[in-house]
């Protein structure tokens, strides 16, 4: 995924060896004995080097392995994307939401002069945000899948870090649709976003 590490990380002096994580707006270190996140806007100073993402923060001196990884986290750091962006949504693109989204997506999406349809205008959106808290909302993914057309793409957001509902999960169940998987990113502190496409084949 490009945004994911094993690596070893020195946290104020001491190493451990775990998993990095460079998500929207913090980066998360799951180590054997540590677990660290360090939010962007709490960096004091960053800086790449011999492979190393050397970070300063009042709580202090943190430096993670990452190898040639280090200098493009740096500059995400240094000059994170919108979530516009990271999810590939343009000025004037039509885009559907399905199920309870979060009220700043909307915003940020009106903002982007895009058009915003319901569930019922799924056949014409370019891309489809659907939301789902739990295992069993799932079970409508095939439905969802057969109103897609062309290229356009489904975003499943859901909780991270809860049992009710994984990554294997979602991906279980776009698969199972017939669809591809594409893309993960970090929708944002709460909730974390796949995107699957119809296999360009059937298209």
């Amino acid at each position: 995924m490009g945004n994911e590490v094993q690596c070893v990380a020195k946290i104020v002096g001491k190493e451990d060896e775990g998993k990095a994580l460079l998500e929207t707006s913090e980066l998360i270190f799951r180590g054997a004995e540590r677990r660290l996140k360090i939010g962007f806007s709490e960096i004091k100073n960053i800086k790449a080097a011999d492979g190393e993402l050397r970070i300063r923060t009042k709580r202090g001196e943190f430096a993670f392995g990452v190898g040639a990884a280090a200098e493009k986290w740096r500059e995400k750091i240094l000059r994170p994307k919108t979530r516009m962006k990271k999810l590939g949504i343009r000025a004037g693109m039509r885009v559907a939401i399905v199920g309870d989204g979060e009220a700043a997506f909307a915003r940020e999406l009106k903002k982007s002069k895009g058009g915003i349809a319901n569930g019922a205008g799924l056949a014409a959106a370019e891309l489809v945000f659907w939301f789902v808290d739990e295992r069993n909302g799932l079970n409508g993914t095939g439905s969802i899948a057969k109103k897609l057309e062309g290229a356009a793409g489904l975003w499943i957001v859901y909780p991270k870090g809860k049992k009710q509902i994984t990554e294997n999960d979602v991906l279980r169940a776009g698969r199972k649709a017939g669809l591809h998987d594409v893309k993960v990113v970090g929708f944002s502190p709460t909730h974390t976003a796949l995107k699957f496409v119809i296999p360009a084949k059937k298209r």
